[in-house]
């Protein structure tokens, strides 16, 4: 198995006659923290975009945890764990943070989160919704509404929810 949690090679992406990706090397080790810095139109969020398959690559290879998932869906890759997030916060606005973080938990639980699903099913994440609070500082937030924080925190929910994934 690679030392690398996430590798790409020759990565590119290309637009009709413009690439906006050329040949992108990546090797990134589990636990380490990483930046991609550069002006405006030089390709960072395309790059993210072909991360975590938002946009197929023009050509290349993409490995996460030692797979390739260059052809695999967001979605397929979002469950193994690779995730993002966005400069808009995107939480239901309408829950709490502790039932925001409750829906979060419930796919990876296989508790899919079912419109008549009782409550009292959701009780096994309770402890883990409690660490993600903690973690990002939304302890005292619990039963305050999405829809009600300041922007940070509500940054902070969204955070708390992609670890909710296990990333």
């Amino acid at each position: 198995m690679s030392d690398y949690i996430l590798e790409t090679q020759g990565l590119v992406k290309a637009f009709g006659g413009f690439t906006a990706v050329k040949d992108v090397a990546l090797k990134v080790r589990p636990n380490t923290v990483h930046a991609l810095i550069g002006p405006n139109g030089a390709g960072k969020t395309t790059v993210f975009n072909l991360l975590t398959k938002f946009m197929p690559p023009t050509s290349g290879q993409i490995f996460f945890k030692g797979k390739e998932i260059t052809n695999k869906t967001p979605v397929q890759v979002a469950r193994q764990g690779l995730v993002r997030s966005f400069q808009i916060s995107a939480v239901f606005s309408g829950l709490t943070v502790f039932e925001n973080l409750r829906v979060a938990l419930a796919r990876p639980l296989g508790l899919s989160y079912k419109f008549w699903r009782h409550l009292d099913s959701l009780k096994s994440t309770d402890a883990r919704a409690t660490e993600l609070m903690e973690a990002v500082g939304l302890t005292e937030f619990r039963d305050i509404r999405a829809a009600d924080l300041a922007y940070g925190r509500k940054r902070a929910l969204e955070l708390a929810t992609t670890l909710a994934l296990d990333p």
